[in-house]
């Protein structure tokens, strides 16, 4: 299903990614309920941690001096760090107390703690925590912004997203991200440095899209995220604007849906181009006693037709299961499934035992994981 002129493999200085790719989402430096062990176990080839959240708990000097976020978290596997954009979305679009919107800097103030992130001090922390990829620092919006928002905040990710790469280049000159094109082939292969990503707002605007692509891919990047909330009001995804963004992008670089979690959009958004996903949602719906499952008239894996509704939901406290003793689904290997029940499940989340997420979130990273096989 992938596109055949698209990147495979993203190489990093902490290992390879093969494309298409999903990293759960570690905000805090934790993907919540399971440890490093359950994530390669699942197969998960990478985790999403932000650079705003880790500025204030427990600080980028903190993780520098443990010698980065790999080692600080005992997580061997590459890590993307997310600038803090999202913050500027998801927090001060609803409480406009808690910080600003400057010319060169956004200002947070928390907890009575004021956090200052401009896109030098952006780059400068990711650098610190040891990123394998670092995102350009930007002004996220909502589709439904008007287009003076819209607008201000390609102007803002443009000018914000110079700064981000002037800084990155003066700290590695020495060790610039290389491309290897294969001779006699349309596969391309990204240099196993670290990388800087850049990311493409303007709503559903088409011309400002372009416009900021335009800009950035001027500016040397290669890879980008697409910017912005990717859902509409009514929680559908925007499938128009995402798919005309992925053309905008180079098809030698990186193309990441940010925030993009959901099953059927993942398969909607890879017919488009793109290559690399993350999201909350898998995680999020295991601590909340619901499980991603393959639908049981797929005899087998390789049997799984994406192309309609191709999986259901398991929702582990129902009644039902209190004396089944199958796995969650037989179509997948992850350790829950080899090992313990429905009914083991129930009862664990029925007396509020932790194990039970643990065990649900091994489950749901692993039919994330097993997604992307089938898709590549």
């Amino acid at each position: 299903m992938a596109c055949t002129d698209a990147v495979t493999e993203l190489r990093l200085p902490h290992g390879t990614v093969k494309l298409p790719a999903f990293f759960p989402d570690g905000t805090r430096g934790v993907v919540r309920c399971v440890d490093s062990a359950d994530l390669e176990n699942c197969g998960v080839p990478g985790i999403v941690m932000n650079t705003y959240h880790l500025m204030t708990k427990p600080g980028a000097g903190a993780v520098k001096a443990m010698g980065g976020l790999n080692t600080f978290c005992g997580w061997k596997r590459p890590i993307i760090t997310d600038s803090g954009g999202f913050q500027v979305f998801s927090l001060l679009r609803e409480n406009a107390s808690m910080g600003e919107i400057r010319p060169n800097e956004i200002i947070f103030r928390r907890d009575g703690k004021k956090t200052v992130l401009s896109p030098e001090k952006c780059i400068q922390s990711q650098l610190a925590y040891g990123s394998d990829v670092l995102m350009a620092l930007d002004y996220c919006t909502h589709p439904n912004d008007p287009y003076e928002i819209q607008a201000r905040a390609v102007e803002v990710t443009i000018r914000w997203g110079k700064k981000c790469m002037d800084t990155f280049n003066a700290a590695n000159k020495h060790s610039r991200p290389r491309i290897r094109h294969e001779a006699g082939s349309t596969r391309h292969e990204a240099g196993n440095s670290r990388q800087l990503f850049g990311i493409i707002q303007g709503g559903n605007d088409k011309s400002l899209r372009k416009e900021c692509a335009d800009a950035l891919i001027q500016m040397g990047y290669k890879s980008f995220g697409f910017g912005g909330w990717p859902l509409d009001s009514e929680g559908c995804l925007t499938e128009e604007i995402l798919a005309y963004t992925a053309e905008l992008m180079p098809d030698d670089g990186v193309k990441y849906a940010m925030g993009v979690g959901r099953p059927e959009n993942i398969v909607a958004c890879a017919k488009m181009g793109f290559n690399l996903f993350d999201c909350v949602i898998p995680t999020r719906e295991a601590r909340h006693n619901r499980l991603y499952v393959f639908k049981e008239e797929f005899e087998k894996r390789e049997s799984i037709d994406l192309n309609g509704n191709f999986y259901r939901f398991h929702y582990i406290l129902d009644d039902s299961h209190r004396r089944d003793s199958r796995p969650v689904s037989s179509l997948c290997d992850c350790f829950t499934c080899a090992n313990y029940s429905r009914a083991y499940l129930r009862h664990l989340a029925g007396i509020g035992d932790g194990l039970a997420s643990r065990l649900a979130t091994i489950h749901n990273l692993r039919f994330y994981t097993m997604l992307m096989e089938l898709l590549a």
